[in-house]
């Protein structure tokens, strides 16, 4: 189904690889439109709880791809990158998140399941917008992180300006995005721009395990609400998010996962939750 990206499903699992390695995954509007439709294949499958997002080869992605940049500079507009792929219509993420996550890159926000970037080696330009964007990072230690934008002649691109000093606080986003400069795996760690830094080569393994734990451990629907929550909140006064979250408190106490969940406890097992269905 798809030319650039690889799309792999092991129970909970769902891995998606960026597959252009020639051009350290440089990004296609091709590669784009693939990635959307891939996770929402991804959301609609039961099978899986979580997934993570690498690249094929040595990079995780290095930006946008030069050819198609050269065709908008030429053309003057993002627009002209446009490619027509035959994709079937399939729209990921929860459109009640609102129209504020419905622009870019920001409906990875709206995925109904935990979305994890294996950052396995460059992260550039746009290849760094989509890590921002992914629920977590983690980053092998080889790995390094590059806003560009600057270096290119231009603003802080797909959402950067909003998701960046959320993650690590104004000042240091704003030196990130002037600077341009390399940050290795130890300063994102440090930073708060990855979530775990390990060998390269466990990088995989260690993503995946973290969907394993959260499949055998909580139920997917919590996941789902604790994820709504946090994107939501962040654009809500403090009254709107705890109004919203005692509504969903009181949804939530009426589910069966809260009654296993009580069970598994007292039982002293491990749960049996119901996977999440789109």
């Amino acid at each position: 189904m798809y030319e650039e990206v690889l799309l792999e499903i092991d129970d909970p699992v769902a891995t998606l690889t960026l597959n252009r390695p020639e051009k350290l995954n440089a990004l296609t509007d091709r590669t784009l439109q693939e990635l959307r439709h891939a996770l929402a294949a991804a959301e609609r499958d039961e099978r899986v709880v979580g997934v993570v997002l690498t690249g094929a080869g040595r990079g995780f992605c290095a930006g946008v791809d030069m050819g198609a940049l050269k065709v908008i500079q030429e053309a003057g507009e993002i627009a002209a990158m446009h490619a027509e792929t035959g994709l079937e219509p399939l729209e990921p993420g929860d459109r009640e998140m609102g129209a504020d996550f419905a622009g870019g890159l920001a409906y990875m926000m709206t995925l109904r399941k935990p979305l994890i970037a294996a950052v396995n080696g460059p992260a550039a330009g746009m290849g760094f917008s989509l890590a921002m964007f992914c629920d977590l990072r983690f980053m092998a230690e080889e790995a390094v992180l590059v806003t560009a934008y600057a270096q290119r002649g231009l603003v802080a691109e797909h959402g950067m300006s909003w998701v960046l000093p959320r993650l690590v606080g104004p000042s240091r986003a704003l030196d990130l995005l002037w600077s341009g400069r390399r940050i290795a795996a130890e300063e994102a760690l440090t930073l708060g721009l990855a979530n775990r830094v390990v060998p390269g080569a466990g990088l995989l393994d260690a993503a995946r395990e973290y969907v394993r734990t959260l499949a055998a451990t909580v139920a997917p629907t919590s996941l789902m609400q604790m994820k709504r929550q946090v994107y939501r909140h962040l654009m809500q006064p403090l009254g709107e998010a705890m109004r919203e979250t005692d509504r969903l408190v009181d949804e939530s106490i009426r589910r069966p996962d809260f009654e296993e969940g009580i069970a598994a406890f007292v039982e002293r097992r491990a749960p049996r939750f119901g996977r999440v269905s789109v």
